[in-house]
Formats: C-alpha cells, sequence, structure tokens
C-alpha cells in the first residue's frame, strides 16, 4: 500500500488544524447570547491621597503626624471632629483614644468628649462613653492628660473657651476599677470645672524622689484662676483663686483668695485697646522683652507677635522658635492664641495674653508637648513692649538686616534695611522677607516668600528657604563681599543639611 496519500492526508489536516486555531485566538466566539453592540464598562476610580511630604518634614514624622489625628471609629452625624488624644490608659497593649467633637443637632453645639476603647474579643474599636466639656469654641479645644492627683492615676484635662469668652479648664479622672466586671463604673468620673472671665493655670510643685521612683504618692497640684474684681472700678485689679483636690470628697474645691491689684492706667485707654480683637492684634504687634521677677529687661529673651502674617517668634539664648498664628478669640482682658510650631507640626502651644498695662503685657504658656516636671515654662511672665528705635529682629553675630544688591547662579538678589529681599531674573521675580540670625552658634539666614500682585511682573511664591551662611571678607562695615548659602532644614534635631549645591553671592552694589 502506498503511503503517500495518507502521509498528504495527514498534513493537510494538520494544516487545517493550525489555522483553526489561529483564527479562534484572532476572532474569539462570543459565549453570551447577546448580539448586541457592546460599550466599554466604566472603572470606578477611588482618589488617593498624594503621598506629597513638606520640605520641613520627612516621611517618617509625616506618617506619625497622620497617626495621632486618625480617629479609631467614625463619628455619627452631625458630630464635627475638634481634637483627640491617642493613650493606653488601661496598660492592655492597646492605644485608647480620647475625641472631643461638637454636635450640631443640640442647641449651641455643645462639645463632647468621648472615649473609643479597643474590644480585644471583637478585635475592634468601640464607643464606651461620653461627657459633656465646659468649652464650646471648637478652635480653642486643647487636650492633655497629667498625673494631676500625684497618685499615679492619669487625669484627662479639656481646656478651652465658651461662646462668652471665658476661659474653661474640664477636669475627668480615669477609673482605675473601670473592666473589673462592675458595669456601674464608667471609665472616667469629673473631678473638677472651671469657668472664670481670667486665665487658669496648672501649678505644677517639685515632687520628692521617693515619688520620681515610684515608691510614694507625691502632691496633687493646685488650679489658679485669675479672674477680675468686681468690686474695683480699675480693670486691671484680679482676684486669684486657687483650688485644690480634696480626697474626702474626690473633687477639686476652692481653698483660697488673694486680691492682686494691677496698675493704675487711664480706664478709657484701657477699655479701647480691649474694645475688639483687631484693636489688641494691633496692640501687641512687634516686639516684647521679658521682664525678670527682679524687673529687669532681658533683651536676650522676647516675643514677636506679626499678626499680618501670622506668625510669632520666640527667641531665647540664640535659639529661634517660629509659631504660625492659627486662631485667635478676645478674652476680658487681652487675646487667647492657638498656634503651631513652623517645623514641627505635632508640637502646638497655646498662648493667654493680658494686658498689664500700656507698654506691658503678661502671657501665661500651655504647650501639648510636657516639660520636664518641675521646669516651670521658660515663656511664661511679664513682657514689656520694645521702643520703636530698638533693633526688632534676631541677634545675629553680623548684623539681621543689611543694604546691598548681591549677584548669584539665581539672578540678582537686593536686600535692604527694613527686611525685605527680592531675587530677580529672566524667569522669576521673587520678593519676601528674609533675616539673619544665629542658631546654636551658626549663622543663618532665612527667606520668606511673599505674594506679590504687581501688574506685569511674573509672581512666584513658595516656601520658607532656610540657608546656612558662610560669609567672605568685608566690603565696608557690615556689608560682606562674598555670602555663601548652603540650603538646611530646622527640626527638632538640630540643623539638618541638605547636601544641595551652595549657592555664592557676589557684592554688586551698595546703595
Amino acid at each position: 500500500m502506498n503511503s503517500k496519500p495518507a502521509r498528504n492526508i495527514i498534513l493537510v489536516f494538520f494544516i487545517l488544524t493550525l489555522l483553526g486555531i489561529v483564527f479562534l485566538v484572532i476572532f474569539p466566539i462570543s459565549a453570551g447570547p447577546d448580539n448586541t453592540t457592546q460599550f466599554p464598562q466604566g472603572r470606578v476610580i477611588i482618589p488617593q491621597a498624594l503621598q506629597y511630604y513638606p520640605d520641613d518634614v520627612n516621611p517618617a514624622e509625616y506618617l506619625a503626624r497622620m497617626e495621632l489625628s486618625t480617629l479609631r471609629l467614625p463619628l455619627e452625624d452631625g458630630e464635627i471632629y475638634a481634637a483627640l488624644i491617642n493613650q493606653d490608659f488601661d496598660n492592655d497593649l492597646y492605644d485608647e483614644q480620647i475625641v472631643a467633637y461638637r454636635n450640631l443637632f443640640e442647641s449651641g453645639n455643645p462639645i463632647y468628649i468621648s472615649y473609643i476603647d479597643y474590644d480585644a474579643l471583637d478585635r475592634e474599636y468601640v464607643r464606651v462613653w461620653s461627657a459633656p466639656v465646659a468649652a464650646t469654641q471648637p478652635g480653642t479645644i486643647s487636650l492633655y492628660t497629667l498625673d494631676l492627683l500625684g497618685d499615679r492615676s492619669t487625669c484627662m484635662l479639656v481646656s478651652g473657651m465658651n461662646n462668652n469668652g471665658y476661659h474653661t479648664l474640664t477636669i475627668y479622672r480615669h477609673n482605675v476599677q473601670y473592666r473589673t466586671g462592675r458595669e456601674d463604673i464608667p471609665p472616667f468620673s469629673l473631678i473638677g470645672e472651671m469657668i472664670v472671665d481670667g486665665s487658669i493655670m496648672v501649678r505644677e510643685t517639685e515632687r520628692s524622689q521617693a515619688y520620681q521612683l515610684g515608691m510614694a504618692s507625691g502632691q496633687s497640684f493646685s488650679i489658679v484662676a485669675n479672674v477680675r474684681n468686681q468690686d474695683s472700678a480699675n480693670l486691671m485689679d484680679q482676684i486669684e483663686i486657687t483650688y485644690d483636690f480634696n480626697s474626702i470628697s474626690g473633687v477639686y474645691e476652692q481653698s483660697g483668695i488673694v486680691h492682686i491689684h494691677g496698675t493704675q492706667v487711664e480706664q478709657q485707654r484701657v477699655r479701647e485697646l480691649l474694645r475688639d480683637q483687631r484693636t489688641f492684634e494691633e496692640f501687641i504687634s512687634g516686639l516684647w522683652y521679658y521682664v525678670s521677677p527682679q524687673g529687669t529687661i532681658d533683651s536676650r529673651q522676647y516675643i514677636y507677635f506679626d499678626p499680618p502674617n501670622k506668625e510669632i517668634i520666640f527667641y531665647e539664648n540664640e535659639t529661634q522658635q517660629v509659631f504660625t498664628w492659627d486662631n485667635a478669640f478676645s478674652t476680658r482682658i487681652g487675646l487667647f492664641i492657638r498656634s503651631q510650631n513652623l517645623s514641627v507640626a505635632t508640637f502646638r502651644r497655646s498662648i493667654d495674653i493680658e494686658l498689664e498695662s500700656l507698654d506691658s503685657i503678661r502671657i501665661k504658656i500651655s504647650d501639648n508637648v510636657r516639660f520636664v516636671l518641675g521646669s516651670p515654662a521658660p515663656w511664661d511672665g511679664s513682657y514689656r513692649k520694645a521702643r520703636a528705635q530698638e533693633n526688632i529682629t534676631p541677634q545675629s553675630a553680623l548684623v539681621s538686616h543689611i543694604s546691598a544688591a548681591y549677584d548669584s547662579p539665581i539672578g540678582t538678589v537686593n536686600f535692604d534695611l527694613e527686611g525685605n529681599f527680592r531675587i530677580i531674573s529672566a524667569e522669576n521675580n521673587i520678593q519676601g522677607k528674609y533675616a539673619f540670625y544665629l542658631l546654636n552658634e551658626e549663622q543663618i539666614l532665612e527667606l520668606r516668600p511673599l505674594e506679590n500682585r504687581d501688574a506685569g511682573i511674573m509672581n512666584n511664591t513658595g516656601p520658607r528657604e532656610t540657608y546656612l551662611v558662610e560669609f567672605g571678607t568685608p566690603e565696608t562695615g557690615d556689608i560682606m563681599e562674598t555670602i555663601t548659602l548652603s540650603r538646611v532644614r530646622l527640626s527638632t534635631r538640630g540643623i539638618q543639611r541638605l547636601y544641595e549645591r551652595a549657592i555664592t553671592l557676589t557684592l554688586k552694589d551698595i546703595p
């Protein structure tokens, strides 16, 4: 039998099979019975937050900020977040959360705090307790914890202001018997609440070494409130009320009253200064030197208020801290300001300013970062306003401001004695404020670009930039022939070099 026809048949069959496979790959047969035209189906796109880290924040610090501001449990309808704090209150290795919020569905929009606890059995966070606080203005709320009573129990302190402009302080004590099987014991109990038309502060006293070592209890801290003396015609006269903890009743009770005679000032002028918030902001604008308890002025420690640019600069021992002015509220005898550190956003500071005389103010500071116990807040005290002829910028090894023009790779850089700079190039025209100052014995230049709306000029604004400065040979007086700038970042770790190419400024002109 001749096998050649059989081989041909097999070859033809193989070719036809191969062509069929290719056809099915190119033109697949739809499995659906619907022969109508098929349109592309739209995709659901979920917007994602950009992983943007500001120039002055590293990714680790940015994520830490997000962790500190993340709610463990969504709020209910009508509840608007105001502040929160994370802490392991019961030593179960899980952080609980205290959230302050306002309720829009209730008359007056009161503010509450809620305790959000972790349920290990269900592996989820649940809201187990809520209670009201005296404050009603969300922008003034400050939460922090403290061993207020000296018995190593945790107290939750909620400070703020109400709609009448009064300072408030609500204190809740954590119950150690909570979660011991008794359902009648809430996680926190109210032990004190003060509402005054002045200031409120915790008077911390130094505790014994035995307390520090965990061998004994410590003395409870007092609460001190300063209010106006309603019986006096002088608006500056005050009454200092002291509250101490009563271990028998379990609450803070009034324990003492002291009359404080204020400066006798022309009352009409005082009323004018306290007439509205803007007037008082204009009054405090500028430089204020610290006045020691002995009455001497310390020009090495001062605070500079800049209301138009919403900044506050604290300067002490050649160290400068810049805070952004978040919001402010009028008080009976001054202003209450909430601020945030420019370099470390998690560092917030509350500033209570009281009028002391026509050229002095009294300041009380509250930070959300607790200092070493027994160390008084370095900024609390009286401040005297600087005279117009006094230098109102940070001190430096050279000068704070110069008047000169320099050529550089980024364009012509002009400085003037008013603290203004301008960088002119073919692409940019950047204007703003500048200052030379010392930090940790290093010369620093800070440039703060401002918005420029002049017609016909290309305007550029950008973030604040900080440079390490190296000076060349003086040309004349305090004017340097060359200035070398190396960009750095200021943080809690000090001066961090960014290792970018240095910029050399060469003197061009002296006005």
